[in-house]
């Protein structure tokens, strides 16, 4: 470690940032309904410790640390909703159960443990790190309040005129990964077939035309779709599109031909597809398969912000070798959606942090038992601080 580095990282050894201790008290702020108080206890941290934070009007709490013409731009993103419903705060020794046995080891339960206040800790430890007295590069502190629903804030982070992103050099964004470095993830599109024919007596079934019936020839064109020739190729990194029918709806009367149907749809798509790209083929495919007296129309569900398309980084990127590195975690795809997707389009981006989505006992994000070991938040901290000093410095 250079000089520099040794001073920057030791320059508040008389008041260091502890990421434990902060994970601690923000897991206790229910974050579910509104963020507002989490906002505050972020924005007084930042405070205390002689940041200016700005809050947008879309809620984002931004803050940087560098010189504002700096060469290099490293921006790190979270976000400080959760689910419902809150699950109150607990520090537990005793450990979790894995494997059919408890694994001891400190951890921090309640939501948000892991989902994704744990990784915000982590953020901030390696933000506080940087001494701008010392630093070449700059970082960016970008905490958006809406991931879990429709990722309003972060849309119109990087939709701005002033989008952080904009130049930046590399993303990290804070998840539940296990340290692993996540540089790739699938996106989620949604949406419902609607099917229209006319109703009759089913005494007669030959007076109508089945709504219901067309539902034969949609779901063989949904377990097909992805044959044709111009599907997305298998991802090196994610593998294959899926598409899924998932909720089915038709018909009003037990003896009466249905004059409507409806089949949600859900596409967990990879690079290159778009969400474009795959409402257009699949109307294609099923204009092609439903009978011609069938009405047919394919509308995606309503949302305010665009969906959260598959997004990849190359695994050589310096961000993916300096954090993997740092971290000694594995270089893999990440299995849920997150807002790196509309960072991607601006910069390397990869995910990374303390906690996982789901152990060998079963769901741990989401889940009424979320948590996250004390000593995973330490480690992710430790890894951030290495690779943010290594970029900026």
């Amino acid at each position: 470690m250079s000089e520099d580095r040794a001073r920057t990282t030791n320059r508040a050894a008389d008041d260091p940032f502890d990421p434990v201790a902060f994970l601690e008290t923000a897991v206790q702020f229910p974050s579910h309904e509104d963020v507002g108080p989490m906002r505050t206890f972020l924005c007084e941290t930042l405070e205390e410790r002689g940041v200016t934070p700005r809050v947008d009007e879309h809620g984002n709490v931004i803050a940087t640390r560098g010189p504002a013409d700096a060469d290099t731009h490293l921006v790190l993103n979270t976000h400080i909703d959760t689910v419902s419903p809150h699950v109150p705060f607990e520090r537990d020794a005793t450990g979790v159960e894995g494997r059919g046995e408890t694994e001891t080891g400190d951890v921090i339960r309640g939501r948000g443990s892991c989902d994704a206040k744990g990784p915000l800790a982590a953020l901030l430890s390696a933000f506080f790190a940087v001494d701008p007295a010392h630093a070449t590069g700059r970082v960016t502190l970008a905490i958006t309040p809406d991931e879990e629903v429709l990722s309003i804030g972060a849309y119109e982070l990087v939709s701005g005129a002033e989008s952080p992103t904009r130049d930046a050099d590399a993303v990290i964004v804070g998840e539940p990964t296990n340290l692993d470095v996540c540089t790739a993830a699938k996106g989620r599109f949604q949406g419902t077939i609607h099917l229209t024919g006319a109703n009759a007596h089913a005494a007669e079934p030959e007076t109508g035309v089945n709504a219901v019936a067309a539902l034969e020839s949609t779901l063989a064109t949904i377990r097909t779709f992805d044959d044709r020739d111009d599907a997305p190729p298998v991802h090196p990194q994610l593998g294959e599109a899926t598409l899924t029918p998932t909720v089915v709806e038709g018909g009003a009367a037990t003896n009466q031909v249905p004059a409507d149907c409806a089949l949600t749809v859900d596409r967990r798509s990879v690079p290159p597809e778009t969400a474009d790209g795959f409402h257009a083929a699949l109307t294609e495919q099923l204009q092609a398969a439903v009978p011609d007296d069938v009405g047919l129309e394919f509308r995606f569900t309503d949302r305010s912000t665009p969906f959260l398309e598959a997004w990849d980084t190359d695994p050589n990127e310096r961000i993916v070798e300096v954090l993997a590195s740092a971290s000694g975690g594995d270089v893999r795809p990440f299995a849920a959606a997150t807002e790196a997707s509309y960072f991607a389009a601006d910069a390397p981006t990869v995910v990374f942090g303390p906690g996982v989505l789901a152990d060998d006992e079963g769901a741990v994000a989401h889940a009424p038992r979320e948590y996250v070991r004390v000593d995973a938040v330490r480690e992710a901290a430790r890894a951030l601080e290495e690779t943010v000093l290594t970029i900026v410095e």
